[in-house]
């Protein structure tokens, strides 16, 4: 079972914790700074209910809704809700399983039935209390900030072949048969002759050929290979245009750690300049740094063919723009949530972080995903869809937000 799907945008993660806002520093006071990646106190969750004078302008959603979108994802909470493994995590403050099922049963009746934009706001607020995120902690430690940086993913379109030859040299690899999962169910590893359970093998192990013979399929690219291994899921195209769709069969249990932030710290990348495109073009032309930087994330995944994708963490299809990663520890699996934040607009130019362009966006959203780099209330990713321009989107997105949850009037 594909327990997540993880994101480039994890390059970054550690980094978020030293940034505030993006933009111009005053030259003598500097802007308190907000640890988005903080976590919660152990057994504290991320939302809180609030009163109808705080509910955002839920009607600004409609101008750019994509109803068939918004209702597939529904569906596809609907579909999880009927497992019995979505037990785990509810009773969720005071939302129990069967009132987040009814949620999304009336979130579906209210989009099927759209009132008027004039209504729009008055109809959620009868129908759905709302919760708001607690957002990262204040950085002067008096309570939290209500603020969330959200970042982006999406599923990569690469180039590759079955078969090792000319330009197809950088693997990805199958779950190995040794490879087991831990009493929780969370972490993959394997177990010694003693019974311990331990890490497998690391990145650095595998791509010096500890598991020659077990390789899935070969890419062109290491920067390609290692991209899909952070995102947990890709598009390939083989030479003969098949596409071969391939998701998450594990991992080999250890933690995310962020090259980028390493990068930052020796002084390679200005840390208001680091994203994707940025780390791309840096190892575009400083090949040799991959072994330095890309090992220090030990962490990597393995990976089977998996149509019908892509898959996010409730092993539910995610659909762009209509589906967010979240901590699974401190927010409600499958509910419907409602999205306030900047993201990139048009064409961006490459490593100008400062002069990004964006747009607000509006919009409800499902919770299907899960990521091992997201451990806070701070922090939300936005699933942006599939190939080149979806990359270019999530690429830039480091934008602070707000993010709320619905949950149906109990009667």
């Amino acid at each position: 079972m594909n327990k997540r799907l993880f994101r480039w945008t994890y390059l970054i993660a550690a980094v978020t914790a030293l940034m505030g806002c993006r933009g111009t520093q005053p030259p003598v006071a500097q802007p308190a700074i907000i640890d988005y990646t903080a976590p919660l106190p152990e057994g504290e969750l991320a939302l809180r209910k609030i009163g109808p004078d705080q509910y955002p302008d839920f009607a600004a959603a409609l101008s750019g809704m994509n109803l068939a979108d918004l209702r597939r994802a529904v569906d596809h909470s609907l579909e999880y809700f009927e497992r019995p493994g979505s037990q785990r995590g509810y009773p969720y403050l005071d939302i129990s399983h069967d009132r987040a099922v009814a949620s999304l049963q009336a979130f579906r009746r209210v989009i099927d039935q759209l009132p008027p934009s004039g209504e729009f706001n008055a109809t959620i607020a009868q129908t759905f209390d709302v919760y708001q995120s607690v957002g990262a902690p204040s950085p002067d430690g008096g309570g939290y900030t209500g603020r969330v940086l959200f970042t982006g993913y999406f599923t990569p379109t690469y180039e590759a072949s079955m078969t090792r030859g000319g330009p197809y040299q950088w693997p990805l690899y199958k779950r190995p048969a040794d490879l087991v999962s831990d009493a929780t169910g969370e972490r993959d590893g394997r177990r010694a002759t003693d019974g311990s359970f331990a890490p497998y093998l690391t990145r650095q192990q595998l791509e010096s050929g500890a598991l020659a013979g077990s390789e899935l399929v070969w890419l062109t690219s290491r920067w390609n290979a290692y991209v899909i291994t952070v995102q947990g899921s890709g598009r390939l195209r083989f030479p003969d245009g098949k596409i071969y769709e391939v998701g998450y069969a594990g991992t080999n249990g250890y933690d995310y750690t962020s090259p980028g932030a390493q990068m930052v710290a020796d002084g390679l990348i200005p840390r208001d300049q680091l994203s994707f495109h940025t780390l791309k073009q840096y190892f575009d032309t400083h090949p040799e740094a991959m072994d330095k930087y890309l090992w220090l994330n030990q962490r990597t995944v393995f990976f089977t063919e998996r149509p019908g994708g892509p898959f996010g963490a409730l092993n539910v299809p995610v659909t762009p723009f209509a589906s967010i990663a979240t901590d699974k520890h401190v927010y409600p699996a499958g509910m419907v949530a409602f999205v306030s934040v900047p993201i990139p607009a048009g064409e961006q130019p490459p490593a100008a972080q400062s002069t990004l362009t964006t747009r607000q966006f509006n919009g409800f959203l499902l919770d299907q995903d899960r990521g091992g780099a997201i451990r806070s209330a701070g922090r939300c990713d936005i699933y942006m869809g599939i190939g080149d321009r979806a990359e270019e989107t999530s690429g830039y997105q480091l934008n602070p937000g707000s993010l709320y949850y619905l949950a149906v009037k109990a009667k």
